[in-house]
């Protein structure tokens, strides 16, 4: 399992139901990275997407603990054991994509996390993803130059857990 985020140099990744950045060579990134794969998320972040549709060309799975809850293209689980026995052993075509509680549960499941590092402090962040510079078993392994889109400097981070 992996996990795919952009966050700010403080890890902070929303303020209410959206991103903090709108940087469409990230959302390039996303979009190669996860095409093809299943992509779990909360609730929260499924209503977030355009139009609230799932994502097209990725088997979308959606965490929410509303009874009778659906949409179109959507598999909902209730709950972690329902989504790890759909997943079943091999989890290595699954992305993590929010948010903070989804990804704060998940994240020790996961082996690698993609992070969309934008150079930028937002002081309104009100969800964060776990700071992997500090969190044990996580490392760095590869940064891409830095890059810029819509006024952000940015890199592509991978991190490895070990």
């Amino acid at each position: 399992m992996k996990a795919i985020v952009c966050a700010d140099r403080n890890w902070g990744i929303g303020k209410g139901n959206g991103m903090l950045f709108h940087i469409p060579a990230d959302l390039k990134y996303f979009k190669e990275m996860t095409m093809g794969s299943t992509i779990v998320m909360g609730y929260a972040t499924f209503l977030s997407l355009p139009g609230q549709k799932a994502l097209p060309g990725r088997r979308n799975v959606v965490l929410c603990d509303i009874d009778g809850w659906s949409a179109p293209d959507v598999t909902v689980c209730h709950n972690f054991d329902e989504l790890f026995s759909l997943l079943g052993e091999d989890t290595s075509n699954v992305f993590v994509t929010g948010g903070q509680s989804v990804y704060e549960q998940l994240i020790d499941r996961c082996d690698t996390a993609y992070i969309t590092r934008v150079d930028d402090a937002a002081d309104d962040a009100e969800k964060f993803f776990p700071n992997l510079d500090k969190r044990e078993g996580w490392k760095l392994q590869e940064r891409s130059e830095k890059q810029e889109s819509n006024g952000y400097t940015f890199t592509f981070d991978t991190y490895i857990k070990e």
